[in-house]
């Protein structure tokens, strides 16, 4: 069959498709197929679902450089974009445009997620990881630590820093999975969308004449005085409920299960309180597992040459961090988890102007997450299989759909 296609047609069927299978032994590791093109090469083409051929980008500094290049845009609503959303217009906030509206929307909600504001967040959380830990030890065994503990406690935080009941959390949970989901149609993705800043949209009407200390309110405040239009803010809202929650669930459900894999890194974070360590096993985790397995998207604006390859402009970008963060020149022996190296410079929550804004909340409230639990339960362990534990193939996000456990 390939001796009738044309040397065109045969290099375009060469093309591996992306995302890569998961076929790793370990459930932990990115696919060895990413692996060994960081092996072979900076960049190589993949084919995307509808033929298109970003670059994939899989190195450590060709990421970073990529990532903060004046000539590559975040842009959904330019061609040679690699995406799959429901439209070519900007559906789900400022993380996909460029400066300088990026900035000007991103300003509206930096305050709340600065380290000085979330720092004092730390005693609240503390009282949500203890109470969610309470209520799982008086209660049956096993227990699904997903359900129990790993889903709530971000859950509940997002909730209160929006203002967004917790007693909806069923609703936007269901339309957040909707969305993340690889399998959705863009169809389905578009409608649980559409739900969600219905809902949202509504919340910001009722706290126009309502206000509270929250951030929808600050948000109903910038509509009020014209600076943003109501649909912007409720696409904000959306946004930032979405990643609040999803992004910091599945860490805890997945780092949990990571450390107890290793049993002698849990023993060593589990015996100690000192603050230094426990954010150090926070870092380190984040870069060993990083969950948003699809990779930043990109497309360029200029031509851009990396390591003898041009990349033209109007190319799109596939840089999957996870591979990124395994890159040996970054990090030494990077397949082990060491919770005593030393990884602040991971590229788990990307890197340069679109760098996650909620980062300062995701990593305390997994610092106060895994600095409690496991000391709380010190016999805390799997009641299934590793082999029969459900992980999350099928979504954007990587994590586990149930974690029975036990003590």
């Amino acid at each position: 069959m390939t001796g009738t296609l044309s040397p065109a047609e045969r290099q375009q069927a060469e093309i591996p498709e992306y995302p890569m299978p998961r076929a790793a032994a370990c459930p932990f590791d990115p696919p060895p197929e990413l692996r060994e093109q960081q092996e072979k090469g900076a960049l190589t083409k993949v084919r995307l679902w509808d033929g298109s051929t970003p670059w994939l980008v899989t190195r450590y500094a060709d990421q970073r450089a990529l990532l903060t290049d004046p000539r590559v845009s975040a842009d959904i609503t330019r061609p040679g974009y690699p995406s799959q959303a429901a439209s070519r217009t900007n559906n789900i906030g400022f993380i996909l445009m460029d400066d300088p509206e990026h900035a000007r929307l991103r300003r509206m909600v930096t305050a709340p997620f600065t380290i000085k504001r979330v720092e004092s967040l730390r005693p609240r959380v503390q009282q949500i990881v203890d109470s969610l830990i309470d209520d799982m030890l008086s209660g049956p065994q096993p227990v699904d630590l997903v359900e129990a503990f790993a889903l709530p406690v971000p859950s509940l935080v997002i909730c209160e820093l929006l203002g967004v009941p917790y007693a909806d959390h069923d609703f936007f949970q269901e339309n957040s999975r909707t969305i993340i989901n690889r399998h959705s149609t863009v169809e389905e993705r578009g409608a649980a969308l559409g739900r969600l800043s219905e809902y949202l949209d509504a919340l910001v009407g009722e706290k126009t004449g309502s206000p509270a200390e929250d951030l929808l309110s600050r948000l109903a405040e910038r509509v009020k005085d014209g600076e943003l239009a109501r649909p912007e803010a409720a696409r904000m809202g959306v946004l930032l409920l979405i990643a609040g929650h999803e992004t910091t669930a599945n860490m805890i459900a997945l780092g949990t299960l990571a450390l107890l894999e290793n049993p002698r890194q849990l023993d060593a974070l589990r015996e100690t309180t000192h603050p230094k360590l426990i954010a150090g096993a926070v870092e380190e985790l984040l870069r060993y597992l990083h969950i948003t397995h699809n990779g930043r998207r990109r497309v360029a604006l200029e031509p851009i040459e990396i390591d003898g390859q041009l990349i033209e402009a109007g190319d799109g970008l596939v840089i999957p961090n996870d591979i990124g963060n395994r890159d040996p020149e970054a990090f030494a022996d990077p397949d082990r988890l060491d919770i005593r190296r030393d990884a602040r410079h991971h590229v788990a929550f990307g890197f340069g102007v679109h760098q996650c804004l909620g980062q300062p909340l995701a990593r305390m409230e997994l610092q106060v997450v895994y600095g409690t639990l496991y000391r709380r339960v010190p016999t805390l362990r799997l009641a299934a299989a590793l082999e029969d534990v459900p992980f999350k193939h099928d979504g954007s996000v990587y994590g586990v759909y149930e974690l029975p456990v036990t003590w």
